[in-house]
């Protein structure tokens, strides 16, 4: 059953956690969501206060605050990491700027929550990891934005693997599909710019289900082997709009500059194999991510699809009446479920925003290193520009013989 909720004079009494945002699309109404609606489900040892929001477009941004509920707009990141009333800077923007937005802050006294990927290149990873080392020991924070860790099931899967219900790890494969490229005239948005975005499928997709395989298996990723494609390489520029593209056609179209599917291999630390598949390009497929771990003595999986539920082999049963079996993630003892509703009510995608906002509100209370940290980030990181770097060295195939 949720927990019975303090009073409102008791809640104003907290010291205040005050969130300054950077970023207002889609994200950042993700994580606008996870700040406004946590202190009113868990009981917690700060008040998150939505201090201000910046964004570059003065009327979208007032628009945005006034619908999320925070109390001021920015049109400038500087001036909303200057303000006296923000002691965190979330940072919800495309790649290329999360270092410069991110090192300022932490510069500034701030804590720092950054989405994923943590940057667009290692260097840049390397010099934020530093940063944010540097700042813990003079009491800031700094979390990267994995929210998929934050579901109930897979926090209860890590739970699971690190109890050692399916023994020594032997497979691990992972999917992630979505189908919002097919259209070869969709326009030309950021994400599909490598001076923006880093890289496209590997870095938007692929960044979640690495740090999601290495978080469940508790290991690190060892080496890779990778294939990775365009399939569609110009689209029509938005609007007509050649704002900020180096390589504009005379048609009105815009060169796509990163890839559009990635497939690799991998071997985790302890010898360990891993697939990953990350595209764009699944035709009906809308948001799907499926994982799967195989030990020795059993096996779990996941779909995001259906996500409050967690499949279980437990391989030491008798065959007779052995197989994979549904737990249904929604029991108070599960993680994240002690505050919400009674059994068999699920959740949904927004409320991994607010455990992630849960989880660094207790850590910046007890000054202890959050989880997933910048060095997380950056090992992610260093993961992707391997794919990267496999996939340019396996660009020529071997022909199969006929």
């Amino acid at each position: 059953m949720a927990q019975p909720q303090t009073s409102e004079g008791a809640e104003s009494e907290k010291p205040p956690l005050r969130i300054g945002m950077v970023g207002y699309a889609f994200m950042g109404a993700a994580h606008s969501q996870g700040w406004r609606t946590v202190g009113r489900v868990f009981d917690l040892p700060r008040r998150p206060v939505l201090a201000a929001i910046c964004g570059r477009d003065a009327t979208a941004v007032r628009a945005a605050a006034d619908r999320h509920g925070w109390a001021a707009a920015e049109t400038e990141w500087r001036a909303l990491i200057a303000r006296d009333d923000v002691d965190l800077v979330d940072i919800c923007t495309p790649g290329d700027s999360h270092a410069e937005i991110a090192l300022a802050a932490l510069a500034a006294g701030k804590h720092v929550l950054c989405e994923k990927p943590l940057a667009n290149t290692v260097e840049e990873a390397e010099t934020m990891a530093a940063a944010a080392e540097t700042a813990y020991e003079r009491g800031q924070l700094a979390m990267v934005g994995f929210n998929y860790r934050r579901l109930p099931a897979t926090a209860l899967a890590r739970r699971m693997v690190a109890e050692g219900r399916i023994g020594t790890l032997r497979h691990v494969r992972v999917t992630y599909l979505q189908d919002w490229l097919v259209d070869p005239q969709a326009p030309l948005t950021w994400r599909l710019r490598k001076e923006l975005a880093g890289s496209g499928s590997l870095g938007d997709l692929g960044a979640h289900i690495v740090d999601l395989a290495q978080y469940l298996a508790g290991e690190q990723l060892a080496g890779v082997s990778a294939l990775t494609e365009t399939f569609v390489r110009e689209r029509p520029l938005p609007g007509g709009s050649a704002r900020g593209l180096s390589a504009v056609t005379a048609a009105g179209t815009g060169q796509v500059t990163v890839d559009d599917a990635a497939v690799f291999t991998a071997r985790f630390a302890s010898g360990a194999l891993a697939s990953f598949e990350a595209t764009r390009y699944a035709t009906g497929r809308k948001n799907a991510l499926r994982i799967e771990l195989n030990g020795e003595r059993g096996s779990l999986a996941f779909d995001l699809e259906r996500l409050n539920e967690l499949w279980y082999h437990d391989g030491t049963e008798p065959d007779v009446h052995a197989g994979f079996r549904r737990i249904l993630v929604t029991e108070p003892d599960h993680p994240y479920l002690e505050a919400w509703w009674p059994p068999g009510h699920g959740l949904g995608y927004e409320h991994s925003f607010v455990h992630q906002a849960r989880d660094l509100v207790h850590a910046v209370a007890e000054g202890r290193r959050p989880e997933p940290s910048f060095a997380d980030g950056l090992q992610v990181q260093r993961v992707l520009a391997a794919v990267e770097e496999s996939a340019q060295k396996n660009s020529v195939y071997t022909p199969i013989a006929v």
